[in-house]
């Protein structure tokens, strides 16, 4: 098995990398399939939700604008894995805990990333069978937070992060992609996106939108809105693709405005990354 890709495009790379993805479940590839909603044309009323209202894909669209000021919470859950985190845009700080596999994984990650303009580190928990067999991915447990060289991952999405683009899951490329859209309900929305040009949302990887083939044209989600109008959730139905069964990809956010600066590590609790570590997050 080769570890490819995990760091902060942990979004794209943790949640939804199929080979990743085949770890976390001990190597099956699949993922548990999830209900898809029914979803009509623009225009038309359904039995659970109310006419289309014209302005419904525009409310979505508004709904994500206040994430670019860079002050929430956020999780996203996908294929056994979770994120959680903040983004603190005044400090130049953001946050993230990311839990990949389990137990019963043949390699299960935990990782606590932090970022403090100009700082970044990072703390993992590896372990299953392929973390003690591999000497390089063992000798990287070493309970400690290791500070990133910013030289060596300026311009990666792996490691880094940017704070001039903030949504670790970008949910307004996301909602651009939106072909149809129908309320149902107050603050709730259902219809399908087209993620073909999606890559770049941080929430799916070109790997992924390739495999759905002409499907990632239409793929159904529902979406929440806040009493304020600001995304609070989005999730995304993606269909079996090849070996891979189904899977639901959830995205929530809140506490806008609130979030508070990441917090340093303790200077006795920091080592210098190791080459193996950059290793392991750029091949």
């Amino acid at each position: 098995m080769t570890v490819r890709r995990l760091g902060a495009g942990l979004v794209a790379a943790a949640l939804i990398t199929p080979a990743l993805a085949a770890c976390a479940n001990g190597g099956t590839g699949t993922a548990g399939s999830t209900a898809t909603p029914t979803v009509t044309a623009s225009g038309t009323a359904s039995p659970t939700g109310a006419p289309v209202a014209g302005d419904a894909k525009q409310a979505l669209l508004d709904s994500t604008k206040e994430i670019s000021t860079g002050n929430f919470r956020f999780a996203l859950t996908g294929v056994g894995s979770t994120v959680e985190g903040q983004v603190h845009q005044p400090s130049q700080s953001a946050a993230m805990k990311i839990a990949i596999g389990g137990p019963s994984s043949d390699l299960a990650m935990k990782l606590d990333v932090i970022h403090f303009k100009p700082d970044s580190w990072v703390k993992l928990e590896l372990s299953g069978s392929t973390a003690n067999s591999l000497p390089e991915i063992k000798q990287l447990n070493l309970g400690k937070y290791q500070h990133l060289d910013q030289a060596r991952i300026k311009g990666n999405r792996n490691l880094g992060f940017d704070f001039d683009k903030v949504d670790p899951a970008g949910s307004a490329v996301l909602t651009q992609g939106i072909t149809e859209v129908r309320s149902t309900g107050t603050g709730a929305y259902a219809g399908t996106i087209d993620v073909t040009k999606a890559a770049e949302a941080g929430s799916l990887n070109a790997a992924t939108i390739a495999a759905l083939g002409t499907q990632a044209k239409t793929v159904p989600f529902t979406a929440k809105v806040d009493p304020q109008g600001r995304l609070s959730e989005l999730v995304l139905q993606l269909p079996a693709a090849g070996q891979t069964a189904a899977q639901e990809i959830k995205m929530t956010y809140s506490d806008y405005g609130a979030a508070t600066a990441a917090q340093k590590p303790p200077a006795d609790q920091v080592v210098e990354a190791p080459a193996e570590l950059y290793n392991l997050f750029n091949n």
